[in-house]
């Protein structure tokens, strides 16, 4: 595990540092280990209405060393179902702890 700062990976930029610290991630290791969907979860629900599809473009391009311009299609793709997945269950209220 890495662990040099999330803000050593290109397109990581100050905000977007503060809030992934904010979510518990401070360095590249742990944000490799969660993964960017898992990451984006996170910040989705602290911050719903501030973070956006390109946050989870812009975490999964730093991973992978591009920009998020340059991700693959086909991850773009995966990336754009895993988002719709996280917004439904945020606008459902997440999932009951338990059953009456």
């Amino acid at each position: 595990m890495s662990d040099a700062a999330i803000d050593t990976l290109t397109g990581i930029g100050p905000v977007t540092q503060s809030r992934l610290a904010d979510a518990g991630l401070r360095t590249v290791g742990e944000l490799r280990s969660m993964g960017s969907v898992e990451a984006y979860r996170r910040l989705k629900f602290m911050l719903p209405r501030q973070v956006s599809l390109n946050a989870l473009y812009a975490l999964e391009a730093a991973l992978r060393g591009c920009h998020w311009l340059d991700l693959p299609q086909d991850v773009k793709v995966a990336l754009q179902q895993q988002a719709r997945i996280i917004d439904e269950a945020f606008r459902r209220g997440g999932v009951a702890r338990c059953s009456l």
